[in-house]
């Protein structure tokens, strides 16, 4: 993206400010000027967007970056991918932060196999083997295989929460959990409303899902890397390893949480935020062809 004019980066199911407010500061420091930067952002919440929008534009505009924000109003499984105006020219980066796992649950649809909305014009690997019984995910991906993105970010949960027995999910989710509550017994103090909020809305409600959940309903459908990275390589994505100063950067940002039970193990170019030995998130890159 170094010498690129025009950026357009694709933040599915996001609509948090943060990463993109530093990207504008790093945009904005290269010596040879900022390129034009495109954002779409794709949530449900149209409220969360128009916030997102307001700050990101107030903040271009005072860093001087050429800035434009494209809201797009969906559920990433009901997303047409036309929506996302992916124009020839551009420098096309694509961000998933913890949100494929939810396209599982459309394979218990009564839509399941169905092709991603505007399937019919989509692109599609001539290794990626896809075909009418394939499904919601995998479809998905090989959509946005299909827009020929340099780079896409995956961000996921490191558990198998979506075996079909309840004893096994219920197993894998104890052992999760329970190192999360760990985190937050050590970070955050007890009686803050913010960690009430994590405990209940967040942690809780994703329990809730994972157990008492099943059908469409189980959307908390958390797969490790190791799966992914299948679906990602059957949809013609090729690994990209992240560098190491990303690696540099996400261990200060680690060691900056005041806990030394946080740690960010690197294995084969791709990182694992860790409390204690147990990892917790995976992240890993990947471009749209395959290497040699």
């Amino acid at each position: 993206m170094e010498s690129e004019k025009i950026v357009h980066v694709i933040d599915l199911g996001g609509a948090d400010a943060t990463q993109w407010l530093e990207l504008l500061h790093l945009l904005a420091a290269r010596p040879e000027g900022p390129p034009h930067l495109r954002l779409t952002s794709v949530h449900e919440h149209k409220d969360l967007l128009s916030q997102t929008a307001m700050a990101l534009t107030k903040e271009a505009e005072r860093l001087d970056v050429p800035f434009q924000f494209n809201p797009v109003v969906s559920r990433l499984d009901a997303l047409d991918v036309e929506s996302l105006r992916v124009k020839t020219g551009e420098a096309l980066a694509i961000c998933s932060s913890l949100h494929l796992h939810c396209l599982l649950a459309s394979d218990d649809d009564a839509t399941a196999g169905a092709a991603v909305a505007g399937g019919d014009k989509e692109r599609r690997s001539p290794e990626s083997g896809l075909s009418p019984s394939t499904s919601r995910a995998d479809a998905f991906l090989g959509a946005l295989w299909g827009l020929s993105p340099k780079v896409m970010v995956v961000t996921e949960q490191e558990a198998s929460h979506n075996a079909a027995g309840l004893t096994e999910r219920f197993v894998e989710a104890l052992n999760y959990y329970a190192a999360l509550f760990d985190c937050l017994e050590v970070g955050a103090a007890r009686g803050s409303v913010e960690r009430a909020r994590v405990e209940r809305w967040l942690l809780g409600e994703e329990i809730k899902n994972i157990v008492a959940c099943d059908g469409g309903e189980r959307r908390e459908r958390h797969e490790r890397l190791e799966r992914w990275a299948r679906r990602l390589e059957g949809a013609g994505f090729g690994r990209v390893p992240l560098s190491y100063y990303a690696l540099l950067q996400a261990r200060r940002v680690a060691q900056g949480l005041g806990c030394d039970g946080f740690k960010v193990r690197e294995e084969k170019g791709n990182f694992f935020l860790c409390w204690q030995d147990r990892a917790l998130f995976s992240v890993s890159a990947w471009r749209g062809r395959r290497f040699d």
